[in-house]
């Protein structure tokens, strides 16, 4: 037994001297390089163990970012449920001086619902006496043009007809203050601006079987027993405020509806004399102006 004790301690006293003599004669520092290298994979563990007070603090800090970031998602989802979007306001450009403009929601409208919106607006005029509005329709936020007025009130001009006429029109009513209406109505007229009158009064005239009801609606004229015979009716030559016009008359005499060519572009269609004059001399103003 106590021989077997020494061997053992001399087995370790045998290694430790190697061990010691391995070390010494490590000239390229080796073992030294191992041991080196052992340590900082051991410190490195240490740094990236979550038990670590920093990374602890880390993981902490992570966790209130991303709790924050959830807060502020809802935050916004909620709040933008609750805001009310204002929608901006649609572009339009005027062909003559308005003192007033409207804008007329007509998404997803029927004629007859369009055309009572528009008689309801000139019905019920705001502007002054002597004051010129523009009704603008829209949809989608855009104000419509000429041809999707057309296809919109169902008119029976062509697709040929309709290129010979500019999409920028405009609806309006003068306020004359002497409507047997109402002082507060308004007179309607509707300006187009044409290519030429060569190219535009064929056109005008093959459209007046029907223009009353395409438009008749929108100047107050519906089909009535009493008012029958008005579509039907044969519309006259005249001169309104100086310019050659094609009128409609009811049998008292009296305008139902007609058309003035003011000039080689443009064309008024309205009910009322007063409205035609107006139109013009705001044109007139307006070209002066250019």
């Amino acid at each position: 037994m106590e021989k077997e004790i020494k061997l053992k301690n001399k087995n370790v006293e045998t290694y430790t001297d190697d061990m010691v003599k391995a070390i010494e004669s490590d000239k390229g520092g080796l073992i030294k390089k191992i041991i080196h290298e052992e340590e900082e994979h051991e410190a490195q563990k240490k740094n990236l163990s979550p038990s670590s007070k920093r990374n602890k603090l880390f993981m902490l800090i992570s966790f209130l970012l991303i709790f924050l970031g959830f807060v502020i998602l809802i935050f916004f989802v909620i709040i933008n449920d609750k805001i009310n979007i204002v929608s901006t306001t649609p572009q339009a450009t005027s062909i003559i001086f308005t003192d007033n403009t409207h804008f007329k929601i007509i998404d997803g409208f029927t004629k007859d619902k369009i055309v009572e919106t528009v008689f309801n607006q000139v019905n019920n005029s705001k502007i002054k006496t002597g004051g010129v509005e523009g009704i603008y329709l829209t949809e989608n936020n855009k104000v419509i043009g000429f041809k999707r007025f057309n296809t919109l009130i169902k008119s029976n001009l062509t697709t040929e007809q309709i290129n010979l006429i500019s999409d920028n029109f405009l609806l309006g009513d003068f306020k004359s203050g002497l409507n047997s209406i109402s002082p507060n109505t308004g007179d309607l007229f509707m300006l187009l601006r044409v290519r030429s009158f060569s190219d535009i009064f064929p056109v005008m005239q093959s459209w007046e079987n029907k223009m009353l009801y395409n438009l008749g609606g929108f100047f107050g004229v519906n089909i009535t027993p009493d008012t029958n015979y008005l579509f039907t009716k044969n519309w006259q030559d005249s001169i309104v405020q100086n310019k050659n016009a094609r009128v409609l008359y009811d049998n008292n005499g009296q305008v139902v509806l007609m058309y003035v060519f003011i000039n080689d572009s443009y064309i008024v269609v309205t009910d009322s004399d007063l409205a035609a004059r107006e139109v013009i001399l705001r044109l007139a103003s307006s070209q002066i102006k250019k």
